[in-house]
């Protein structure tokens, strides 16, 4: 295992920063610059600060670096038969783990094994004022107060720099299956929900509005009895329409066109009317849109169908990227960013304006 430490180093340049009040974008790889508003402010370059700290597969842990390679962390896991739950995009070959948990990332399997916030058990990180800080640990029961970990999952570095990643791995799967179906999608994901509910092994569900593709994964009694359960055929390699999903390489990620929205909803939701090519999956819970609609329009229909809406790919990246909060939750947001970052140095703007 290697671990490459920059913290130190690391934490001098955002006591730096914040002395001179220099607004800092914090990147590893690069491979989610175009995710949140438009970056600024000087790079803070995190790609040497990488490594698997430490991987105990008995406890079922890792802690690795932020700037650690996705791929590294999954051959270290496979070679010890476990895998990340939460099943990370990569968005290309370089994508890191830091980039990953500060964007909140999970795919297809993560309504049924848990999302990147569920299982992350602790951070190292530097807030605003260059302080190195650790929250949680490497054990599943040690949060004490506010949970910090998680807060900062999803918070796209606008808290604080992460520099280490303690998080719950699992076993992988005995068996898996790929399955397609030729289901509506509201039938399609109603199938799904009961099966899951009669003890079904779901560990993915997603409609292209041609058919409905149903993962599996467990025991080989528990697949072959869910085979049973749910009929339909088989794909050749379970792994192939699953990574493309996870990877965004379908063509509703890759064809030309208007923007790319991200619609998450909550279980059995009414179909968004929006007009556009779209994807639907976590059983119905996510939504990938290609629409020409305007920002306003999204976010309104989402709101409708009680979710939220963001600008994923495309778009106006200056305007609203993330469904825009209520007044109280913009106080919210300003009070916890002034608390982590009383200069509003890191990635300012990089969620909502001003924060």
């Amino acid at each position: 295992m290697t671990s490459n430490d920059h913290g130190d180093a690391l934490a001098q340049q955002v006591a730096a920063a914040a002395d001179s009040g220099t607004p800092l974008r914090i990147r590893g790889q690069g491979s989610k610059d175009f995710l949140g508003r438009t970056p600024s402010g000087d790079v803070l370059d995190l790609s040497a600060h990488s490594g698997i700290i430490n991987y105990e597969p008995t406890e079922l842990v890792l802690t690795a670096r932020a700037g650690t390679p996705l791929s590294e962390l999954e051959a270290a896991l496979s070679g010890s038969g476990q895998m990340m739950p939460f099943e990370p995009p990569h968005f290309g070959d370089a994508s890191t783990i830091g980039g990953t948990i500060a964007a909140g990332l999970s795919g297809p399997r993560r309504p049924w094994a848990g999302s990147a916030r569920d299982l992350i058990l602790g951070v190292r990180l530097i807030n605003g004022q260059g302080e190195n800080m650790r929250f949680g640990g490497e054990v599943i029961k040690n949060v004490a107060g506010y949970d910090v970990s998680r807060l900062a999952t999803g918070s796209y570095g606008t808290l604080g720099v992460i520099l280490d990643i303690s998080m719950k791995v699992l076993p992988l799967p005995e068996a898996e299956v790929s399955l397609r179906l030729d289901h509506g999608e509201t039938e399609g994901f109603n199938a799904v929900e009961q099966a899951f509910r009669a003890g079904v092994p779901v560990s993915g569900a997603a409609h292209d509005g041609k058919q409905l593709r149903v993962r599996l994964s467990g025991t080989k009694l528990a697949v072959d009895a869910g085979i049973k359960h749910l009929g339909g055929e088989q794909d050749d390699d379970p792994a192939t329409f699953w990574h493309a999903l996870r990877d965004h390489r379908l063509p509703v990620f890759t064809d030309d066109g208007p923007a790319l929205w991200r619609l998450s909803l909550p279980p059995m939701a009414d179909i968004p009317d929006l007009p556009g090519q779209r994807l639907a999956d976590w059983g119905g819970q996510q939504h990938w849109l290609r629409t020409d609609a305007s920002p306003e329009h999204v976010f309104s229909e989402a709101a409708r169908l009680g979710g939220h809406a963001t600008c994923f790919h495309g778009g106006d990246r200056d305007g609203d990227v993330f469904h825009p909060l209520s007044p109280g939750l913009r106080r919210l947001h300003e009070r916890v960013k002034t608390a982590f970052d009383p200069k509003g140095i890191l990635n300012p703007g990089r969620l909502y304006a001003g924060i």
